[in-house]
């Protein structure tokens, strides 16, 4: 073994790391995560966000690239303008939803002027990583901050905390207000804060938009299930 590298684990050590009860708890949070969109004011208290912050910047990233930048959004105006940029962006989609576009507009898709925290999210400019994504880089980029939302969301709910993922924006409007710079991308506009109860199901199941697939339409063995996809 070289000087400085730590001992590999054995299968007994790997085994021992977790608890059955610990092991129920993290699935439990997994089925419990929710986006949300309904918060009632209050406030995040700064060492959970910052554990919630933390276990953001602990996702993993192809080739290490650790491309998210999370800004906080404390000025009560810049938050203002970016719930004018969402609404605009419901706007549009709404005009785009031809029949659904009634029920639509029924549903609340955001709660920037209701939630305790905003966090915007954003890809940086390309460092030119070659790493794992040599093929695919803007993707490979966009799953790295990805993954470093779903570790922030998994925490917030394990807080106890509500999180919303908004995505109604342009982002050249996001990113001018936010002053990004050039070849950077904002990804999302996170809402966090107090909520008077979970959603005992995604939102948009509740509401009837959209039913969550059976396992037997996503999963299939050594080839793609095309033939879920052709019965929709």
């Amino acid at each position: 073994m070289a000087p400085g590298s730590a001992a590999p684990l054995t299968l007994q050590a790997v085994a021992d790391i977790f608890s059955s009860e610990e092991r129920d708890i993290t699935y439990r949070v997994i089925h419990a995560r929710r986006d949300m969109r309904h918060f009632i004011g209050g406030e995040v208290e700064a060492e959970v966000l910052e554990r919630i912050l933390q276990a953001a910047h602990a996702a993993p990233s192809v080739g290490f690239m650790q491309p998210w930048r999370f800004i906080r959004i404390t000025d009560a105006a810049l938050r203002e303008k970016l719930a004018g940029v969402v609404e605009s962006e419901r706007q549009r989609t709404a005009a785009a939803m031809d029949q659904r576009k009634s029920e639509f507009m029924r549903l609340k898709v955001e709660g920037l002027r209701d939630c305790a925290e905003l966090i915007a999210v954003v890809l940086a400019p390309d460092d030119g990583t070659v790493f794992g994504r040599r093929t695919m880089p803007d993707e490979m980029a966009l799953c790295s901050v990805s993954c470093a939302i779903e570790n922030m969301w998994l925490a917030a709910r394990a807080e106890n905390i509500g999180m919303g993922w908004v995505s109604f924006f342009e982002p050249d409007d996001v990113a001018a207000l936010l002053r990004c710079p050039e070849g950077s991308k904002p990804i999302a506009l996170l809402c966090l804060g107090p909520v008077k109860a979970f959603y005992d199901k995604p939102m948009l199941e509740n509401e009837g938009w959209r039913k969550r697939e059976s396992m037997d339409v996503v999963l299939s063995e050594n080839q793609y299930p095309i033939a879920t996809d052709e019965r929709r």
